[in-house]
């Protein structure tokens, strides 16, 4: 394979297959719990309810009745992240507990989602959120933060499964397809889990030893390379995460630096509601991109992440982009040099 295709492949879009019917879904989601906290004065609990929602990104393209498993499933894995992290923060853990009991979260994610053959594959999402509510103050006792993500996520799949009251129709003996951790599949399996543990680890002693603030950046940054297909997959996904990250952060500076233009200065005393609603409207063209080129995704997945994190935790603007920017760089080459260096091998397909 040529390297002028290589270079072509990073910048190409794939076909649409009805991505606007997925993408009202999670601004739906996305927009119901979080517009309701904010109405109960209680913005800074928008990311238990956003990390919830994101169980609507699970399958997209399925008939009904294999979106509802198929999302019920992610919600296992999303609001354990949601949990976990909150649990952290409320017992003040960081630093290399944080790192360490991360670490081990990906890789029991991994094999969850090897077994359950989610997609989007591998456990990026829970160790995401895992990481970002472990490091913002708990805004709320943690059973509080854990009941909104599952009521969020319940939310969501209930949102993904309003299309049958419609049209009525379920495909009998339709199934998912799971893997068969047997023999060489289990092998298989727990390599790739050792492959997390070993990425999101590295990734994240890095990040403490640097002094940054926020280790969980590099060690989720860490975890996107891991979940590709095959070696050319996997590095495509890094550079996208890296670019797509980069021109993000220009969104985010642009809407959170204090310039003539700035959205937050445009409506005082209102930033709140502002930035609530620059979620729902991110996350819409998140999903719009997600499988079509994800590199765009993240240009809109970045800002979405760190203004739930401001409504959390306002934070310096410049300490924020910095830190963020550093991170995903060293999260990324740690994922990548390890996709390189211990190759996965597939499970089979039942």
């Amino acid at each position: 394979m040529s390297l002028l295709h290589h270079i072509r492949s990073l910048h190409t879009l794939s076909p649409a297959n009805k991505d606007h019917v997925s993408a009202w879904r999670m601004a739906i989601s996305v927009a119901v719990p979080s517009l309701a906290l904010l109405a109960a004065g209680r913005p800074e609990l928008a990311g238990y309810a956003v990390f919830g929602a994101l169980t609507g990104m699970y399958g997209r393209t399925e008939p009904h009745q294999l979106r509802l498993r198929h999302q019920g499933q992610a919600a296992v894995l999303l609001v354990a992240g949601v949990g976990v992290g909150v649990f952290l923060s409320a017992h003040h853990i960081h630093s290399w507990a944080l790192v360490i009991i991360e670490a081990a979260f990906a890789g029991v994610g991994s094999l969850f989602t090897d077994k359950t053959a989610l997609k989007p594959a591998g456990p990026f999402f829970g160790i995401l959120a895992l990481g970002a509510c472990a490091s913002v103050p708990a805004a709320a006792p943690w059973h509080t933060g854990l009941l909104i993500a599952a009521g969020s996520a319940a939310f969501s799949i209930l949102v993904g499964f309003g299309g049958w009251f419609v049209g009525r129709t379920w495909q009998r003996g339709r199934r998912r397809d799971v893997i068969m951790l047997r023999g060489a599949g289990r092998r298989a399996a727990w390599l790739h889990a050792a492959r997390y543990v070993t990425a999101v680890g590295g990734a994240g002693t890095l990040g403490v030893l640097s002094g940054s603030g926020h280790p969980h950046w590099a060690m989720a940054a860490a975890a996107v390379p891991l979940a590709g297909a095959d070696l050319p997959s996997s590095v495509y996904r890094g550079i996208h995460r890296i670019v797509g990250t980069l021109i993000g952060l220009v969104v985010v500076a642009a809407v959170l630096f204090p310039w003539p233009g700035s959205p937050l200065l445009a409506f005082p005393g209102q930033e709140a509601a502002v930035l609530v609603c620059l979620v729902i409207v991110l996350q819409f063209s998140t999903e719009l991109f997600m499988t079509r080129h994800y590199g765009l995704a993240m240009v809109s997945f970045t800002p979405v992440i760190l203004l739930v994190g401001q409504l959390a935790a306002p934070a310096d603007p410049g300490v924020l982009v910095t830190e963020r920017a550093v991170e995903t760089l060293v999260g990324a080459a740690v994922g990548i040099a390890v996709v390189v260096l211990i190759r996965r091998r597939r499970p089979a397909v039942r």
